[in-house]
């Protein structure tokens, strides 16, 4: 096992009716911005019970907040944090939401000339807003993490940032907001918290036996509950064990001392960025390619993985049944599935020449190259 340091500050307020106690948790005196999206927080009645909960506080609202939240919109917020003084920020929604939140937060102290480089340059984050959140959508554990992604519209990227200055002060996990949540927003994020644990997992052995069977515990919570909390809203128990699930995906805890990939999640976010999918739309994609093309440099944990998950020493038997479990949850995991992707060859071309151009190697071995990722791609269509 590597070495490895652990923190985790994050507050969880976790069950049913833990938005009312958010104002026990806000530092008093606040003066407190409320962030969300589209507005689907006011017809399910959870921005009711925010803003009831505020009341203690002077707070102002920013809406509007993308699926992939954009730098220009989030630099809009910047400008109203500073020049309201805003000294505390509540995220209420799902990933990009807090995710989205959490760059405003950084970017608000920011002082060089172009706040992206936070995400293209790792530009040091030297003091943030404090921050807080109201999770609505279980998927990506940006309630319980210290990083994002952030999108900009002028150049189609999509690029991920952090910072130990990010972990929100608090999150509540209410499993009873997900029960007005699209199927097709469920299955997107069961797909992405298995993302999150197979990119920490999938890689080779260093005789990390904790985070291996945590890992393989979340990834069973989800096997064993994903398809129910798809199909049905009203199970509050599936909704609950999916909700803590997703978080324990990606708060760091199985990262501790093992090596990580990330190149399924790297590859997705440039489909989002030049074709607008969904991102456990992009991770049902990839994932099944990237495992059969790197089958031979992830061929421990993949046998591993195919024992201890699917009761099989095949590894590529557990890799077609993973992609049937994505496929059950209503996620399509080829190109063919998805429409809007008119031009996949094309597609396929831009991202690979992105890559090529970057110079980049992904994977915990620094051994998937620009080409790899054209015949990752490629098999998917």
């Amino acid at each position: 096992m590597h070495h490895f340091k652990f923190y985790n500050p994050v507050k969880i307020l976790f069950g049913a009716g833990q938005i009312a106690n958010i104002s026990a948790h806000i530092p008093q005196g606040a003066k407190v911005m409320l962030t969300y999206g589209g507005g689907s927080i006011k017809k399910n009645g959870i921005y009711q019970q925010v803003v009831k909960a505020l009341a203690p506080f002077e707070f102002i609202e920013f809406s509007g907040i993308e699926a992939n939240p954009k730098f220009e919109t989030l630099m809009k917020a910047v400008e109203i944090v500073r020049k309201e003084n805003v000294d505390f920020l509540l995220a209420v929604g799902g990933g990009s939401v807090i995710d989205g939140t959490k760059f405003i937060a950084a970017a608000t102290y920011f002082e060089g000339e172009d706040a992206y480089t936070i995400c293209t340059e790792r530009a040091k984050i030297s003091k943030a807003v404090p921050l807080a959140s109201v999770l609505t959508l279980p998927a990506t554990g940006s309630e319980m993490n210290c990083g994002g992604v952030i999108s900009r519209l002028s150049s189609q990227e999509k690029f991920a940032f952090s910072s130990p200055l990010l972990y929100p002060r608090f999150s509540v996990l209410d499993p009873a907001v997900t029960l007005t949540l699209p199927k097709s927003q469920r299955g997107n994020g069961v797909v992405d918290a298995f993302v999150h644990v197979t990119e920490q997992y999938l890689t080779y052995p260093v005789q990390g036996d904790i985070q291996d069977r945590f890992s393989e515990a979340i990834l069973h919570v989800l096997l064993d509950n994903g398809k129910q909390y798809v199909e049905n809203p009203e199970d509050m128990e599936a909704a609950s064990n999916i909700m803590w699930a997703c978080s324990m995906a990606l708060n760091g805890l199985i990262a501790a001392g093992v090596p990580e990939d990330w190149a399924t999640h790297m590859i997705g976010h440039e489909i989002t960025a030049l074709a607008g999918l969904d991102h456990g739309q992009t991770l049902a994609i990839v994932w099944p390619g990237l495992q059969r093309v790197m089958g031979e440099s992830k061929q421990a944990k993949q046998r591993q993985y195919a024992q201890r998950l699917w009761n099989t020493d095949d590894p590529e038997k557990a890799i077609a049944a993973t992609e049937n479990f994505f496929r059950e949850l209503g996620v399509g995991t080829r190109f063919s599935d998805y429409p809007s992707v008119t031009d996949v060859q094309g597609l396929i071309d831009a991202i690979t020449a992105r890559f090529k151009e970057r110079g980049v190697l992904l994977g915990e071995k620094s051994d998937l190259d620009y080409a790899k990722v054209q015949e990752i791609l490629q098999s998917r269509k």
